[in-house]
């Protein structure tokens, strides 16, 4: 029986209001008390990721940022991890700056605290995504961003419609090629918005669920994964079995092995449960 599930959060855990279902919560309980090793891949960093699931009793490391940072999610401590070089942060925050754009920038202190760095915020998008974390201690505005020197920089952000974005992503491409690792996604709760993200380029899900499998004592190809979005391709290259679930985008219905029910009907719980039933068959 397959021992090891590594399942991505928003649109494939996860039901399309960010929350848990009844169903993925209890098979979830159910199939890790039966030694069952699950845990998440997400874009999610570990605070905003804890509050979605945190009902779940998760102590298996998880892979966060897309893969730029692996955490212990028992003693909150990173674990393992990819960091963008300072220099092209900054490089790319005064590049962004000549496009009209200041983003986000993810990172963490020598305590391993998790901050989130802007200057003014004043564009719709970026606006949401800080209302959509009320409280949230992370945050700090500066009036020049720049990243500390004793901080990791995990993940450059910039929120924005696709027209807005579209000639930063090709300047950074331009300018460092495979040096930086460039994730493009539509963002799944801000109407007509984009993530454009840039990270160190091994900061990425294939290699997060490498250095996962070698924490977790297992293969890839012993690893079962579960995915919706592009940032999910680099884990099905990877896993020796593959699930998409059928919301999935059209690139990872095409290479999945399997396909299971949507995030709104708990696929992904559905798969598991039926793996559980068939072992003591």
């Amino acid at each position: 029986m397959t021992r090891y599930f590594l399942t991505d959060l928003d649109g494939t855990l996860l039901q399309s209001d960010a929350t848990l279902s009844s169903d993925t919560l209890q098979t979830l309980q159910r199939a890790m008390a039966q030694g069952i090793v699950i845990s998440y891949a997400t874009a999610r960093s570990f605070t905003s990721s804890s509050r979605v699931v945190s009902a779940i009793p998760w102590k298996y490391p998880i892979v966060l940022y897309n893969g730029a940072a692996l955490f212990d999610p028992v003693t909150g401590k990173v674990i393992g991890g990819e960091w963008l070089d300072a220099d092209i942060a900054s490089s790319i925050i005064a590049l962004g700056k000549q496009f009209g754009l200041c983003p986000f920038l993810f990172a963490l202190d020598a305590d391993d605290r998790e901050s989130v760095l802007h200057e003014k915020l004043e564009r719709p998008g970026e606006i949401q995504f800080y209302a959509s974390r009320p409280n949230d201690p992370r945050f700090r505005e500066l009036s020049d961003l720049a990243c500390p020197a004793s901080f990791r920089t995990l993940i450059v952000t910039y929120i924005g419609l696709l027209d807005e974005l579209i000639g930063l992503k090709d300047a950074v491409e331009h300018q460092w090629g495979s040096g930086v690792h460039v994730h493009f996604m539509r963002d799944p709760y801000i109407k007509d918005h984009f993530f454009l993200e840039f990270s160190h380029p091994a900061a990425n899900k294939k290699e997060g669920l490498k250095k996962w499998a070698a924490l977790v004592g297992c293969q890839p190809a012993d690893i079962t994964v579960f995915g919706d979005n592009l940032n999910d391709l680099g884990m099905f290259e990877a896993a020796g079995t593959k699930v998409a679930v059928a919301n999935a985008h059209p690139d990872l219905l095409r290479i999945a092995t399997h396909v299971t029910g949507s995030n709104d009907d708990a696929g992904v719980a559905a798969y598991i449960a039926a793996t559980l039933e068939s072992s003591r068959n």
